[in-house]
């Protein structure tokens, strides 16, 4: 178990030892065990997991831990041989990380308690009579509880190996597992009870197997969209792990964005479907970099007005990138506009308000977060107190006071995890400008930077302040400078290569005048 956290080591060690005595008197001599049913069924879920380990046959059906199997068991078989159904199957298992070894026990274990629990809450209920005899409605009562049993034993023992293996807190490990389980679990308790009524049919356990084929197809399909999941995954990763080569100051910026969000997302009681897209959006929002020259990003000196306005194309950049992604839905506008304003001096379309899209201002708010509280090459990092307290400050001006309430109520909830190496306390350090946020980039004739009193180091200059860390730039500076857009059509750039109408906001561009 090299490795495993030893907390984990003794949780799957104890739970291993569980499983054990549940299934010890069934091997019992005497015990009566059903072992040609036992047999038949240990096989059947054996062969059901066989298809996800050999190529041709998993990639046609896609199988895996197949529950109709197992819940048929707990509607047939005694409590003690129902739990060891499970256990071959799950040795013999695909294990994508190793090590293989404990993830197949612990696998058995899990399995094998879960079988025994429902085929315990099936006996209190009369279920293998009520399947002997299909009687009907009746036994749906044996077999619901059953279904329901394996799910509660199956998501208490996965919340506490999150809980204990990986970097999970505690308050967080059970989360959602249960509401997530219940429906799947009740699909494949219907069609473990229609196996255990067919298998005591005169017919025999051949006439079970005609329930397998639906069943089969169903997981292929789920097993599709998991592999259309991980293929969005990868997309996702690939994007960030090339903005982090080609900016290498700001690595993990962008996914301690993406969870900034997701805190902020979940306060706001967005569901879990919208929370992925939030995720996305924050992970990505600085893509467009992608389109900066690298010469600029990594520019030691002073940064020249052409080349901050250069830098404040990244969001357009980033939009054209991921534009044909199309399953990053609202992700695409937040990308967009994350460093518009709520008093419209943002860029790149000077949105205001709610015209800015929500998704946008919950990134904004993540984005100058953790900018703040992170360290970098030409400053230190703040402390979260501190990066609180200017939020706070620029709520209604630059941030939504309401995604900045949100995430004060979800860092008091969950806490943040970053090394703090400045000593700030709240107030504004000198030198900020009157009229400006301390995660704006500060005037050009600063000598420190506007987020930290930690002056930089020599050669790199105030103006050399990275989109990561700026939210807009400071209103003396931004009014004297040309639009963004005006700036791409002069280079040739992705605005003027658009067509009119396309992408998030581009009519609220024109509103205000502008060349949009």
């Amino acid at each position: 178990m090299v490795g495993i956290p030893v907390a984990a080591r003794a949780y799957v060690a104890g739970t291993a030892v569980c499983a054990v005595a549940c299934a010890l008197p069934a091997l019992t001599p005497g015990a009566g065990t059903p072992w040609r049913p036992l047999v038949l069924l240990a096989t059947l879920y054996a062969v059901s997991e066989w298809p996800a380990r050999s190529p041709l046959p998993g990639r046609a059906l896609g199988a895996g831990s197949f529950l109709p199997v197992l819940l048929a068991a707990a509607l047939l078989l005694p409590p003690a041989a129902a739990a060891l159904v499970a256990v071959p199957g799950a040795l013999i298992s695909p294990v994508e990380h190793g090590p293989a070894l404990p993830r197949r026990i612990w696998r058995a274990a899990r399995l094998a308690l879960a079988a025994w629990t429902a085929a315990h809450a099936a006996v209190l209920l009369g279920g293998p009579a009520a399947v002997a005899t299909a009687h009907f409605p009746y036994a749906l009562l044996p077999a619901g509880a059953a279904a329901l049993a394996f799910c509660l034993v199956g998501t208490a023992l996965d919340g506490g190996i999150l809980a204990v293996a990986e970097p999970v807190p505690p308050r967080d490990a059970w989360h959602g597992l249960l509401s997530r389980s219940l429906a799947p679990h009740a699909v494949h308790g219907l069609a473990g009870l229609m196996m255990a009524v067919l298998w005591r049919s005169p017919y025999g356990w051949p006439a079970a197997l005609c329930v397998l084929l639906p069943m089969y197809l169903s997981c292929w399909m789920y097993a599709q969209y998991h592999r259309e999941h991980a293929a969005h995954q990868a997309t996702i990763r690939a994007l960030v792990q090339a903005v982090d080569i080609k900016d290498a100051y700001t690595r993990g910026h962008s996914e301690r964005v993406g969870r900034a969000s997701v805190l902020i997302a979940r306060e706001l009681g967005m569901d879990d479907s919208r929370l992925d897209v939030i995720r996305f959006a924050g992970i990505l929002h600085d893509v467009g970099k992608l389109g900066v020259p690298t010469r600029v990003l990594r520019k030691d000196g002073p940064l020249t007005p052409e080349e901050r306005r250069v830098i404040e194309l990244h969001p357009e950049y980033g939009h054209e990138i991921v534009r044909g992604i199309g399953f990053l839905g609202e992700a695409r506008a937040a990308i967009l506009h994350h460093h518009e304003r709520m008093d419209g001096s943002g860029y790149p379309y000077g949105l205001s308000g709610d015209r800015i899209p929500e998704a946008a201002r919950v990134v904004a708010v993540a984005d100058a977060f953790d900018a703040m509280t992170s360290t970098r090459s030409y400053r230190r990092a703040r402390p979260v107190a501190t990066a609180v307290a200017e939020l706070e400050r620029c709520a209604g001006r630059q941030f939504d006071p309401r995604m900045v309430r949100a995430l004060v109520r979800a860092l008091d909830r969950h806490g943040w995890r970053t090394a703090v190496t400045a000593d700030e306390t709240a107030p504004a350090p000198a030198g900020t400008a009157a009229g400006t946020c301390p995660a704006d980039p500060p005037p050009a004739d600063a000598g420190t930077d506007a987020d930290t009193t930690a002056p930089r180091p020599a050669g790199r200059d105030a103006n050399a302040a990275r989109p990561d860390a700026d939210a807009a730039r400071p209103d003396a500076a931004r009014s004297a400078a040309p639009r963004p857009d005006a700036a791409a059509r002069e280079r040739g750039g992705v605005a003027a290569a658009r067509g009119p109408g396309t992408g998030p906001g581009r009519g609220h561009g024109r509103a205000r005048g502008g060349a949009r």
